[in-house]
């Protein structure tokens, strides 16, 4: 990293338009005290002492503490004392100060906000406001830090002292660095399908509660396998002072499915890894986040720590990083490009050069670009936060546009998606398939598998993606954290021949990968088969978009190849190896559900209830719908109460009796509470949210869901279904004859869902008349 007091030509002001009012060596300086490493999300109290410089600070004068919009500590409040969070200002001369504080009160990524401002009085030379966050004086536990890591986190002070309403960074910023707190699980990864005899690596990390991985581990773990692994060690043993740990080498002879279970000294299973299928096969899976940004735009960390933290401890095996466009300076588009270069190793790890670029929603919304190699020409859809505005004449006002542009420059090799973060892609104001080949129904902002309907109304041939979207500086393994955030980060599984930057491309245009919500069980293994009973034609490329589209003749096909069946029945099958328990496979022809597969029988239906939420408010940011709630059952007894993707850890589920309350949100994906009853039939259950409120014999919930909507701008419903007590299959195989439309596409795909709560979802067969 470099010095604190050395910007780097890449970053932003503060304040969107530089006027130096005032020297920065005579905007004062501000210290914080203690220094050094703290863990993330835990409580801790800190003075801030800022010392006004030659000017003071005038009466109507102001100070900014500002802290970055990916940070998610808990906000200063300054009425309880004995709460947490509690905050106290006071300057040393007795001037009255003005506080407020405000989560938008900044320039981006400098948003939220402690504003100080000088009502009564002024300071002078060597006065001083002292600032003093999560006292702890009356009993208060003190300021929640954000729950992720970073080197450098600042508390940016920003000083108007002339009251011009003209707000300076200081040239020096008090921080501390924020690191992992002790392990709490330890995952163990292995790639997900190889070919017999190739070399693979086992991959184990500790995390602490909030998903960080942890330099805390001391432990020696056994190692037992399902499969004759070639290579494998007895133990491993993981020691202090380091994040992750990789044993390579593993090679397998023979096909079939293995996985690895480390065991502590008593024999209790302490992780588990993801099942690896050995096939005798031309493709092979490979994983990847391709959707991220670093503390150059509005993430965290720096865009070089960004890939190797995706490298080395989130275990994938592709990244690109997606900085706004509006925010990316030519020298910061160097530097990525030099970065990506610099991580880029076929074989090994691939870092994919691109941006995103980031028009307003009108003006199509979001959009993922991806370049198959370095020093392209960047299009940004604004100049928002960067000065000189478009002296090279290349901004792409409109998604129409940039398609336009692309196109007339030749760049065919260009690969984009289409996703919903702050601003969501309106696929219906413009698309284009020779370059928009797959829409992104997972991020950590949430679930939309209705941009993939958009996608089916508007008769567009699209994939399945998932990525994180993550600004907390772990892509691979983005979580939620706290604050409104309530969904973990995405991956996605890449079906290509060797890891290179041509093979990734080409699979990202011919659609044949799957998107999963992510997590530690979310590297399950899915392979799709599509027959006919008659002569078919499979294409690649979409022959609608594309004139020259070349098809091959034959009686099969895979997950995303367009398909013309002028007549005849399709088959479609498939194989499903997980670590989480299967709970269902279900197989759509667009969006209408037309086989659901459970790896269970009715009659092994038991005393447990399912009750889940999902949904979301609205397309944009504020999506987030509130499911605080309560569960009462009458009749029956409440044995034990677990919940379903409570993934922030600050909603709760309690239990009092036989009543259960709640705290939870969705933001299009889902959550909920499993309810073991001692009676599998008596009584009724009644549940309370501020959305939807009903009461049911628990009698009538058998094993297909009972729905209870709310009508809104997008679907939000609570739905009730009956599972078996325990649930142990992780292996599953279906087969279904598929009744196809006389007319149109049929998007067949597959969307699993696992015991835990993780989700996957298969990129469709386009199979049409």
């Amino acid at each position: 990293m470099p010095d604190n007091d050395t910007p780097r030509p890449w970053e932003n002001t503060d304040s969107g338009v530089i006027l130096h009012a005032v020297a920065p060596q005579d905007l004062g300086t501000a210290e914080i005290t203690p220094k050094g490493r703290f863990d993330a999300g835990s409580y801790a109290s800190f003075d801030l002492v800022y010392t006004a410089g030659p000017y003071g600070i005038d009466d109507s004068g102001s100070l900014r503490v500002c802290f970055r919009f990916a940070s998610d500590q808990s906000n200063p409040q300054f009425e309880a004392p004995r709460g947490a969070n509690f905050c106290t200002v006071e300057a040393s001369n007795g001037a009255v100060l003005q506080l407020r504080w405000d989560p938008k009160g900044n320039v981006r990524p400098w948003d939220k906000t402690l504003w100080i401002k000088v009502v009564q009085g002024y300071l002078a030379e060597g006065d001083t406001i002292t600032i003093r966050f999560g006292v702890t004086e009356d009993g208060g536990p003190g300021m929640r830090l954000q729950t992720f890591c970073e080197d450098t986190f600042e508390f940016r002070v920003l000083s108007d002292p002339i009251a011009t309403f003209n707000f300076q960074p200081l040239p020096e910023q008090p921080m501390i660095e924020i690191g992992p707190g002790a392990p709490e699980r330890f995952l163990a990864v292995l790639p997900t399908k190889r070919r017999p005899g190739e070399t693979f690596s086992l991959k184990v990390k500790g995390e602490d509660k909030w998903g960080n991985p942890s330099d805390r581990c001391d432990q020696t773990l056994k190692v037992v396998a399902e499969g004759n692994i070639v290579g494998l060690p007895d133990t491993i043993t993981l020691r202090p002072g380091v994040r992750a740990f990789e044993f390579d080498g593993l090679s397998v002879a023979r096909a079939g499915r293995v996985s690895i279970d480390l065991q502590d000294e008593s024999g209790g299973i302490v992780a588990r890894s993801n099942p690896l299928m050995i096939e005798d096969t031309n493709l092979v899976h490979y994983w990847a986040d391709l959707h991220g940004q670093s503390e150059e735009t509005i993430g965290t960390g720096s865009a070089e720590q960004y890939f190797a933290f995706a490298r080395d401890l989130a275990f994938v095996d592709a990244c690109g990083h997606q900085g706004n466009d509006f925010q990316i300076t030519d020298a910061f588009w160097g530097e990525l490009n030099r970065i990506t270069a610099t991580y880029d190793v076929p074989g090994t790890f691939l870092a994919l050069p691109g941006y995103e670029w980031s028009g307003n929603t009108a003006l199509g919304g979001d959009r993922n670009v991806y370049f198959p190699n370095e020093n392209r020409v960047i299009r940004r859809s604004s100049h928002a936060l960067i000065e000189g505005g478009d002296a090279a004449g290349t901004d792409a006002l409109t998604a129409g546009q940039l398609f336009d542009d692309l196109a007339e420059a030749g760049e065919w090799d260009v690969v984009m998606y289409a996703h919903c973060g702050g601003r969501y892609a309106d696929i219906e104001v413009a698309h284009d398939g020779r370059f928009e080949r797959s829409v992104e129904v997972h991020s950590s902002w949430g679930t939309f598998e209705w941009l993939l309907y958009d996608a089916f109304r508007l008769g567009y041939r699209v994939g399945v993606v998932s990525n994180s979207d993550g600004h907390k500086g772990r892509p691979g393994a983005s979580y939620p954290g706290a604050g409104k955030f309530g969904a973990i980060g995405g991956l996605t599984c890449f079906e290509v021949e060797n890891l290179t930057r041509e093979n990734l491309l080409d699979c990202m245009r011919s659609r044949r990968h799957y998107g999963t919500t992510g997590g530690a069980n979310g590297r399950m293994f899915i392979d799709l088969d599509a027959e006919f009973d008659a002569a078919a034609t499979v294409y690649t490329d979409d022959p609608n978009v594309f004139e020259q589209a070349k098809g091959t003749q034959a009686t099969a096909a895979k997950m995303g190849d367009i398909v013309h069946l002028p007549s005849g029945e399709m088959q479609l099958s498939g194989s499903v190896e997980t670590t989480s328990p299967i709970e269902r496979v279900e197989v759509f022809n667009g969006e209408r559900l037309v086989h659901t597969s459970r790896p269970f029988s009715s009659p092994e239906l038991g005393n447990r209830i399912r009750v889940l939420w999902e949904g979301a408010e609205y397309r944009g940011r504020f999506r987030q719908v509130i499911w605080d709630g309560t569960a009462k059952i009458m009749g029956n007894e409440v044995v034990d109460a677990q919940p379903v993707n409570f993934l922030n850890h600050d909603k709760t589920l309690e239990r009092e009796g036989n009543a259960l309350s709640w705290e939870a949100l969705t933001t299009g994906n889902f959550g909920g509470v499993d309810i073991q009853l001692a009676d599998a039939s008596a009584g009724r259950l009644s549940i309370n949210t501020p959305l939807i409120d009903f009461d049911i014999p628990i009698g009538d919930i058998g094993e297909d869901d009972l729905f209870f909507d709310e009508t809104g701008r997008l679907p939000r419903f609570i739905r009730v279904f009956r599972l078996p007590d325990t649930l142990t299959c992780t292996s599953h195989r279906f087969s279904v004859a598929v009744d196809l439309s006389a007319t149109g596409d049929n998007p067949i795909y597959v969307r699993l869902t696992q015991e835990d709560g993780t989700r996957a979802w298969t990129s469709p067969v386009y199979v049409y008349r």
